[in-house]
């Protein structure tokens, strides 16, 4: 793949041949962008991060120099483009392993009212550990216009629970019983999809007309605290105006398999993925938008173990420092003052050079 490809491409072109790669959860995302951070997707939890699965690079250095990387040709490089992101270089080529996978994928979610959730969350969150790889348990919190939901929910906030099934074409039998007996819902959705149809489902083409501003945590665990917050998205009781809406996605398996020295990615050892989201339109609503999802954000700090780097927004070298480890980011800005003492490729989740 070609640097400058969109996820989309990848999905169509290998899923001809009844094979594909983990990508990401939106298909206009670009190829480049995600897997140098890492690139978390619903095949992750079976074959690693999309970073997992590149066997070379080829990258354009500052100084212009064009080198191929793998683990035997710039191998130190190779561990650096593996999560540290577009500091080192242009990567004009990404040549990935492919695997053979079910055509077909699944979605479920049961949504819940606010006020009856957190059971059901954490019935859920139990029951993670034990899920077939092939799910990737998924939750959300926020007002919803899913047309599953009955008229008089539509725009209010809910919370859903469920998964993503896929990899596999035949979902587990025991996994959606033992979903739904954790609680009544108001209304759930279970949608056999096309593998292609499922990248794209998340897809926001008029979202780019809007603006934006997210925070990111990671979770080895989700105490009941914790699950109490991420309803209440930074407020007495989880209602108002203009709040972001958040989610939660597992990690696990492969990716944890994966030695945390193999890789400049860090934070295989997390359950969770938290990633709280706020759009609007209107300029005036500025600082309330961001004020609101940084007060959230905030309110679950005190669970989390990091962050991922692609979830960056204006954190700065605070979020880069949570991101990595120190050890780990030492290494980085070595590999950093080798390939671009300057700094030349800043405008990113910047690693400074030594």
């Amino acid at each position: 793949m070609q640097g400058g490809t969109l996820l989309g491409a990848l999905d169509r072109a290998a899923m001809e041949h009844g094979l594909t790669t983990t990508a990401g959860n939106v298909s206009h995302t670009g190829v480049g962008g995600l897997t140098l951070g890492g690139g978390m997707g619903w095949l992750a939890r079976q074959l690693g991060l999309s970073c997992d699965n590149v066997a070379a690079y080829e990258l354009i250095t500052a100084d212009g120099h064009r080198l191929h990387v793998d683990k035997t040709g710039n191998p130190d490089l190779f561990w650096g483009l593996r999560g540290g992101g577009g500091n080192f270089g242009v990567v004009s080529e990404f040549e990935f392993r492919l695997h053979p996978v079910a055509r077909q994928a699944h979605v479920v979610e049961l949504f819940f009212a606010i006020e009856d959730a957190a059971s059901a969350l954490r019935g859920w969150r139990d029951l993670n550990p034990i899920a077939p790889r092939a799910a990737t348990f998924t939750a959300r919190v926020g007002e919803s216009r899913s047309l599953v939901l009955p008229p008089q929910w539509r725009d209010r906030p809910v919370a859903s629970i469920g998964f993503v099934w896929a990899g596999e074409s035949e979902l587990d039998r025991q996994l959606l019983p033992a979903l739904r007996a954790l609680g009544r819902p108001v209304a759930e959705r279970i949608e056999e999809l096309s593998y292609v149809e499922l990248q794209r489902m998340e897809d926001t083409l008029e979202g780019h007309a809007l603006r934006r501003y997210w925070k990111g945590h990671y979770f080895r665990s989700l105490p009941d605290e914790a699950i109490d917050a991420f309803l209440l998205r930074g407020t007495p009781d989880g209602y108002g105006e203009q709040l972001p809406a958040a989610s939660l996605q597992a990690y696990g398996g492969a990716i944890a398999e994966v030695p945390d020295a193999d890789s400049a990615f860090s934070q295989r050892d997390a359950m969770f993925e938290f990633v709280a989201s706020a759009r609007w339109s209107d300029a005036a609503e500025d600082e309330q938008r961001i004020s609101a999802a940084r007060r959230y954000s905030a309110s679950l700090e005190p669970f989390a173990s990091g962050m991922y780097v692609n979830a960056l927004s204006d954190e700065g070298a605070s979020g880069v420092a949570r991101a990595y480890p120190p050890a780990k980011l030492a290494r980085l800005r070595t590999l950093k003052t080798t390939y671009d003492r300057d700094n030349v490729f800043h405008l990113n989740p910047n690693i400074t050079p030594t």
